[in-house]
């Protein structure tokens, strides 16, 4: 299986670390008869010969001797061998699939799960050696005719996605499925042989091949009885994405039915865990994957291919969470996070039942409703009533002690405060007593609003135990700050004073520190007059935006700081954001600051979004209307091109009251829609939730109505129509 592999000049080839003169190894290695050297071995070729996705020579160079060892009865493991070769089939190269098929085998490695069907429209580079890398995966695709059939139940589950990707005679791979469904025995190859029919209709339904059809069928076959529970929640999966029309009317009651069936089967000890492996990378991966894993994928593939039935996929969310099995109920918990963070949904029902969780005990399910829970902000309030009686009876998870690095807020007692919930309030005054403080508690303080207010003279007198020159002067001072400010606390101007003037110079973070103390000072208003100097000493340095927000605040006088914030418009050497921050500050002095009109007017032809957006808004609140024509196209090509900039015009647009009104239409546009605002901006953004709420609640005050047929966003409304 390694014939000529020595006659490869490893050393002139590359993966993603460098020469590839360590690949020979790798290849031996996952022959070994030594589990941990085979699994280490998968691990480097994961990590720097696939990496992430990639398609390098070495990986090209790669695939004879993998398509050998698959093939060989005598080697463990193959399983993982033929999902390494699926995953570097189904590559453009690049780290991305070709055609992503969420639910599809992948391993569990996260690598690619493309269609392998590459056009080559990649030219050169590592897009063309993908390419040529199926190229070869589909001159040796017969090799996966007979992996279909082979003794190892785990190569047999990967095999089907290498058919449908590799072998270019689509009659003989749809004999060969529905020939494998029938002697199948083993239920989870009977899953990936569904996963294998669903992406073969979805590649050649375009075409109209009526091989395609054939597989609908048979999709729609194996979702009835006599077929199992498991195989049938696998068909229904794959029917909705290829063929919805076929989707049974009561679906969310057949599925948690079925589910419910699956778990009892379960319970019965028909399905075995996988072991979990070595002390690797991907035995660790593997060890956090969702003790129900194939369930997890079964419900995935589902919720995927039902997209925006937000109500389907609510109900059926809340039929899990009901089940009587708790690996159901995790998995329910899993897949929640999605759909709250792509969707506005009126998912109050199933936030309560996600709170419900927390009397499970520790373990993945109290966990996973945790980490869920901390996520929703301000949606988490119908749980709030769980969250309260768990940081109540169990005092030692309020405080979260790491291995290493500074002790947190525990997510219960985190996920209370954020929801807004005053009970937090009483509970955050006793960690604030205790031996040890939570650096990140004040972050969670604004989320209460005017109910934290109790929580002052303590944060007050932490901040004035702050060392001034301490290895953690940021991290302790800055939460705290953030709470004083957002509470206008004014009896803390001394402690905060002291911050400001004591620092010495070459503080770590020591610029973090002083802005968060000069918007606190500026939250304070005329009652921090006392710190006038002292801001006025800021105009010439890397803070002189928030000095000078801060100076207006104190003072109320603008002409000493439109000068401050126009030279940092115009300034090439005042960092990235430093314009972007001073139009915002120059749009809410007004009319009073009309000297910057023309610096504005040019910036709002600048080549990023985010200045382009805050100096348009700045031109508009100051010269008001008639507003011009030039600002609107400005603001409307930012909103549809960069929904990150949405938040900025809302709050421009509210603040500008009826004057505002020719931007009105976008924001009714954003209060019907169902998705999210950020949900296809890609990334995996925990703040994203709180985010859009914060837009929703700015768009609602700017087109003066706090509800309206938008229905309320607190989790208690009903969903957005669409």
């Amino acid at each position: 299986m390694f014939r000529g592999i020595d006659e490869v000049d490893w050393a002139s080839l590359r993966h993603a670390y460098g020469s590839a003169e360590d690949v020979p190894g790798l290849l031996r290695g996952l022959a070994s008869a030594d589990p941990a050297e085979r699994e280490t071995a998968l691990d480097r070729m994961y990590g720097a010969v696939h990496h992430q996705g990639g398609v390098y020579d070495s990986t090209l160079a790669c695939v004879p001797f993998l398509l050998a060892l698959a093939v060989r009865e005598d080697v463990p493991d193959r399983a993982g061998v033929v999902e390494l070769l699926v995953s570097i089939g189904g590559s453009d190269g690049r780290g991305r699939g070709l055609a992503r098929d969420e639910g599809g085998s992948d391993g569990g490695r996260g690598g690619s799960d493309g269609d392998g069907g590459g056009s080559g429209e990649e030219e050169g580079g590592s897009g063309d050696l993908a390419v040529r890398a199926r190229a070869v995966l589909r001159a040796g695709a017969d090799v996966f005719i007979r992996l279909a059939g082979d003794a190892d139940a785990g190569v047999r589950r990967a095999a089907p996605g290498a058919l449908v990707r590799f072998l270019d005679r689509p009659a003989g791979v749809l004999a060969l499925l529905r020939e494998r469904i029938t002697v199948e025995r083993d239920d989870r190859v009977l899953l990936a042989l569904a996963e294998g029919l669903g992406l073969f209709a979805r590649r050649h339904l375009p075409a109209g091949d009526a091989h395609a059809a054939e597989a609908v069928d048979l999709l729609a076959t194996l979702s009835r009885p006599p077929y199992g529970p498991g195989l049938r929640l696998a068909a229904l999966g794959q029917l909705a994405r290829c063929a919805p029309e076929l989707l049974p009317e009561d679906l969310v009651p057949t599925v948690v039915r079925l589910l419910r069936d699956r778990s009892g089967q379960r319970a019965c000890g028909r399905h075995e865990q996988d072991s979990p492996g070595a002390d690797t990378l991907a035995g660790r991966l593997r060890r956090l994957r969702p003790s129900d894993e194939e369930g997890s994928r079964l419900l995935r593939t589902l919720h995927c291919a039902l997209g925006g039935r937000v109500a389907d996929r609510v109900a059926l969310l809340c039929g899990q969470l009901t089940s009587p099995d708790a690996l159901d109920r995790c998995n329910a918990v899993l897949m929640s996070a999605g759909l709250f963070r792509e969707w506005r949904t009126g998912g109050a029902e199933a936030v309560a039942l996600i709170g419900a969780q927390l009397g499970a005990g520790e373990g993945r399910l109290h966990d996973a409703a945790v980490v869920v829970l901390v996520e929703l902000f301000e949606l988490a309030r119908p749980a709030a009533d769980h969250l309260h009686a768990l940081v109540t009876c169990r005092p030692e998870l309020r405080v979260r002690h790491g291995e290493r690095g500074a002790p947190t807020l525990g997510g219960p007692l985190k996920a209370l405060a954020r929801a807004g919930d005053a009970r937090a309030t009483p509970v955050l005054a006793e960690v604030l007593a205790g031996p040890v403080v939570p650096h990140d508690l004040g972050l969670v303080t604004p989320h209460l609003g005017r109910a934290a207010a109790p929580l002052a003279p303590a944060l007050r007198r932490h901040l004035a135990r702050v060392p001034l020159d301490g290895p953690d002067t940021h991290e302790r001072a800055v939460p705290l700050l953030s709470a004083l400010t957002a509470l206008g606390d004014t009896e803390s101007l001394p402690a905060v004073l002291r911050l400001l003037r004591g620092m010495p110079d070459g503080l770590r973070q020591r610029d973090a520190v002083t802005g968060a103390a000069v918007r606190a000072l500026g939250a304070f208003g005329s009652a921090a007059h006392e710190a006038i100097p002292d801001l006025r000493g800021l105009l010439e340095t890397d803070c002189a935006v928030a000095a000078a927000d801060a100076l207006w605040s104190v003072t109320g006088g603008a002409e000493a700081v439109v000068p401050v914030l126009l030279r940092q418009l115009t300034d090439s050497g005042s960092g990235r954001y430093r314009p972007s921050a001073a139009a915002d500050v120059l749009g809410r002095l007004g009319p009073a600051a009309r000297a910057a009109l023309p610096a504005l007017r040019r910036m709002t032809g600048s080549g990023e979004a985010s200045e382009r957006t805050a100096a348009a808004c700045a031109v508009w609140r100051i010269a008001g209307e008639p507003v011009q024509e030039q600002v609107l196209l400005v603001l409307r090509s930012a909103w549809a091109e960069h929904p990150r900039t949405r938040t900025t015009i809302a709050g421009c647009v509210a603040a500008l009251g009826p004057t505002g009104a020719p931007l009105h239409d976008l924001l009714r546009a954003e209060l019907t829609s169902p998705r999210r605002h950020r949900a296809d901006s890609g990334g995996c953004d925990r703040h994203d939730i709180h985010e859009d709420e914060r837009l929703l609640r700015v768009c609602r005050e700017a087109l003066g109505r706090e509800g309206g047929r938008s229905g309320r966003r607190d989790g208690t409304g009903p969903p957005p129509s669409g």
